[in-house]
């Protein structure tokens, strides 16, 4: 099976995000291996309009399983609001797995 993997060179900005998103619809696995939710890409679909910090945008794509990886930093809050905005437009999330490995973001650790 081919592998396609989008890693950015620089710090960001980079536009990997509209990549990820227009290769998604034909994947079969689209995996968040690191980073954490202080970037982030918008994707507008026929499900409306979505600024993804930490779920993989293949969520969209029913058929593509969505890993959040154990390098990925969740903040829990983050994490469930971006859910919460999925599920309120209708996208189905029972595709999404999260690693139990990956790092929390924990209120002593915000300023």
């Amino acid at each position: 099976m081919p592998v396609i993997a989008v890693v950015g060179g620089q710090w960001g900005d980079e536009g990997k995000g509209k990549v990820i998103d227009s290769l998604a619809e034909k994947a079969k696995v689209v995996t968040r291996f690191s980073g954490g939710d202080n970037a982030g890409h918008t994707v507008i679909n026929p499900y409306g309009e979505f600024r993804m910090h930490l779920v993989p945008s293949g969520i969209f794509y029913p058929g593509v399983t969505c890993i959040i990886g154990n390098g990925v930093v969740i903040n829990p809050a983050v994490l469930l609001d971006e859910i919460d905005n999925l599920k309120k437009h209708g996208v189905d999330i029972s595709h999404l797995i999260i690693s139990d490995r990956a790092h929390l973001i924990m209120p002593y650790h915000t300023l």
